[in-house]
């Protein structure tokens, strides 16, 4: 057990960093749409970057390791897939309205309603997304230590704009800032979660390559979460090139994040 304090440690930090993301709700207005429409637009920057920069060169070089580079590519693609299937169930599951009198005929709050939803949404993505990225931590720091420590740097920092992610829609569809800080929680804490839970299953149920179709999958999840509901909320609440300032300031950031650590 002493084999694996530290390592869970690092992996608590790098999750943990997703509240640092939550309390940019500090310093925004509630009713401050402009920075809503940036912001949702942000999102939707990092999640797209991040899933095809990434996660979508991660997820083959995984299963290469396990098969030859066809299937590797082609498994890939499936588990992208997948990932969209899943998005679009829970896009069933999770309508965009509830069937109610109260929200059919209040406007304003049938937004706050469609608001908080789309954080609902990335929160679960990203907590999708945290579970191999714990699972990625907590073993290679087991396994290394010294090369854990800045595999832990870097997820950290790129926790920090999928926390902006959550809390900023969630705060302003609830006035309630407490609230944001909770799901970012919440969401980070899903990393060193999955950290432990994935290194158990993969030692004895599942196989190792889920790892990488995993990747793949929350990869499609993200992608289509971004197009699907981020970008056209993004331009709902604000003018087009709000929405592209948002968009190419959270690829920026995330660019820069992968490059510099």
């Amino acid at each position: 057990m002493s084999n694996y304090f530290l390592p869970l440690i690092l992996t608590l930090f790098a999750g943990m960093s997703t509240l640092l993301g939550g309390f940019i709700t500090f310093f925004v207005k509630r009713n401050n749409l402009k920075a809503l429409s940036v912001g949702l637009g942000f999102s939707a920057g990092v999640m797209v970057y991040v899933s095809l920069s990434e996660l979508m060169a991660e997820a083959p070089m995984m299963l290469s390791q396990y098969y030859n580079t066809v299937t590797a590519k082609a498994f890939t693609f499936s588990g992208f897939l997948i990932g969209i299937i899943i998005a679009v169930l829970i896009d069933y599951f999770i309508p965009d309205h509830i069937e109610s009198d109260f929200l059919t005929t209040n406007t304003h709050c049938a937004q706050r309603h469609r608001i908080k939803r789309a954080g609902l949404i990335t929160a679960l993505a990203v907590t999708l997304h945290n579970f191999p990225e714990g699972m990625a931590t907590f073993l290679v720091s087991s396994e290394d230590i010294l090369l854990g420590i800045p595999v832990a740097i870097a997820i950290a920092i790129h926790n920090i704009p999928e926390g902006i992610a959550i809390a900023l829609p969630i705060f302003h569809a609830t006035g309630k800032k407490r609230l944001a800080i909770l799901y970012t929680f919440l969401s980070g804490i899903s990393e060193p979660v999955g950290g432990l839970i994935g290194v158990v299953l993969l030692k004895t149920l599942l196989p190792a390559p889920t790892v990488g179709i995993t990747t793949a999958a929350v990869a499609g999840i993200m992608v289509y979460l971004s197009f699907d509901t981020l970008l056209p909320l993004a331009r709902e609440y604000g003018e087009n090139h709000h929405v592209i300032i948002g968009i190419v300031s959270g690829m920026l950031i995330m660019g820069l994040s992968l490059i510099f650590f």
